[in-house]
C-alpha cells in the first residue's frame, strides 16, 4: 500500500494525494490539435499531477482520458510548473462527477 501525500495549498485548501503512476492521453475539448500520451505522478479524490511536454495556462480546459479504463473527463487546469527534468507537470482538476478513486 503506498501512503498518501499530504498537501496543503495557500488557499487552505488540502487534500491527500496518493502517488501513482496512471497512463494518461491528454488533448483540447473541440480541437483538432494532436494527442499527447503521458502519465500521472499523484492522484487525489479529484484530480491528479500530469507530466505533460507543453505549457498550459491555468483555466485551460483539457481533456484527460485515463487509459487503464478508458475513463475520460473533462478537467480545469489549475497550475503548471516547469519541472527541473525538463517538460513540465500540471495539475488537473477533474469535473464533477469524475472521481480518479474509480482507477486506483
Amino acid at each position: 500500500m503506498v501512503a498518501p501525500i499530504s498537501s496543503s495549498r495557500p488557499d487552505g485548501r488540502s487534500a491527500r494525494r496518493i502517488p501513482q503512476i496512471l497512463l494518461a492521453e491528454l488533448s483540447r475539448p473541440g480541437e483538432s490539435v494532436s494527442k499527447e500520451l503521458t502519465f500521472t505522478e499523484n492522484v487525489s479524490l479529484h484530480g491528479a499531477r500530469v507530466v505533460t511536454v507543453r505549457r498550459w495556462l491555468p483555466e485551460t480546459r483539457v481533456l484527460v482520458t485515463f487509459l487503464r479504463n478508458g475513463l475520460r473527463s473533462e478537467a480545469r487546469v489549475a497550475y503548471c510548473q516547469r519541472k527541473e527534468t525538463g517538460g513540465f507537470a500540471i495539475g488537473v482538476e477533474l469535473s464533477g462527477a469524475t472521481h480518479i478513486g474509480n482507477l486506483t
